[in-house]
């Protein structure tokens, strides 16, 4: 085998994932209604990343609808050193006919015409009342599980993670968040 074939079949070897198939692109659910969607969120899951760092707990993210159609997003969470933090940043619609492909960004404004500053965010799976929620996107580098309470009961989380793995995430790599201090499931009361 020549050299050029032999990474060939290493590449296609790297793509397999495990079951033995090369995932399809990532789906999102059929419709978001932001109205519902919007309010707090509660992180019950991620994949570890490097702008959530500093983050060892309590994370949570505010979407607030905007006249301008576009949404606010603070996102805030609790470091090692106990104190909280925050960052504001913005999301737009980039699919109206499902509301479910975002993209969103936290650089200054005066950079937002610049396209590596967007990132994807895709809400591949939600529950009907809009209790919880599973965002990702088409690489499969980030992933979340979200929640309008601290916690999830474990059937629940399982069913979340079951939509990820379906859509080709190695949910293996998921982290669960620390919740909020005095919680249910919480480490510590205040």
């Amino acid at each position: 085998m020549n050299i050029v074939a032999a990474a060939v079949v290493g590449a296609l070897a790297l793509s397999v994932v495990v079951g033995g198939q090369v995932p399809g692109p990532v789906t999102t659910v059929a419709a978001v209604d932001l109205t519902r969607y919007e309010g707090q969120w509660f992180e019950v899951a991620r994949f570890e990343n490097r702008f959530q760092r500093q983050c060892v707990g309590d994370v949570r993210a505010t979407y607030t609808r905007r006249s301008d159609g576009r949404i606010d997003v603070l996102n805030t969470c609790r470091t090692t050193s106990g104190s909280m933090t925050s960052v504001l940043g913005e999301a737009r619609v980039v699919d109206t006919a499902s509301n479910a492909k975002l993209e969103v960004r936290f650089a200054p404004s005066w950079l937002s015409f610049l396209p590596m500053v967007w990132g994807d965010y895709w809400v591949i799976g939600l529950d009907p009342s809009y209790r919880w929620a599973v965002v990702g996107e088409p690489s499969r580098e980030y992933l979340w599980i979200l929640s309008r309470t601290p916690t999830l009961d474990t059937a629940t989380y399982d069913h979340a993670v079951a939509m990820a793995r379906a859509v080709g995430f190695d949910v293996q790599r998921l982290v669960k968040t620390a919740p909020a201090v005095g919680s249910p499931g919480s480490l510590a009361s205040p």
